[in-house]
């Protein structure tokens, strides 16, 4: 019994802490999946009134993040054959029992070219 109670603590912070790096991870995956999807959005609407502005709607409407805090970044000049930058940031943090381990923005940024 002893021995459980000095080691209960430990396993409880490790338990937690896979459990809150996997959320981080999950929130990552979602983040990258809809800065694709954002991109793929951005290559095809060249000829749409505002293309940047749908590549922003196609971002926050394909994750199941908190668009409040996903910030969007469109880069292109929307000429045939050039490049178009997708960028996106969401804050993450990691706590453990109250205490912050870690916290920081996660990013992820896609290149699409515009047809």
């Amino acid at each position: 019994m002893v021995e459980f109670a000095l080691v209960l603590p430990v396993l409880l912070v490790v338990l937690f802490g896979i459990i809150q790096f996997g959320i981080t991870f999950n929130h990552y995956v979602s983040l990258t999946d809809s800065v694709r999807a954002g991109a793929r959005t951005a290559a095809v609407s060249r000829m749409s009134a505002n293309p940047t502005l749908d590549t922003v709607n196609k971002v926050k409407a394909s994750t199941d993040l908190d668009p409040t805090k996903l910030t969007v970044t469109v880069t292109s000049t929307w000429q045939h054959g050039d490049d178009v930058v997708v960028k996106a940031t969401y804050p993450y943090s990691i706590s453990l029992f109250g205490f912050v381990v870690s916290s920081g923005n996660l990013s992820s940024t896609t290149t699409e070219r515009v047809e």
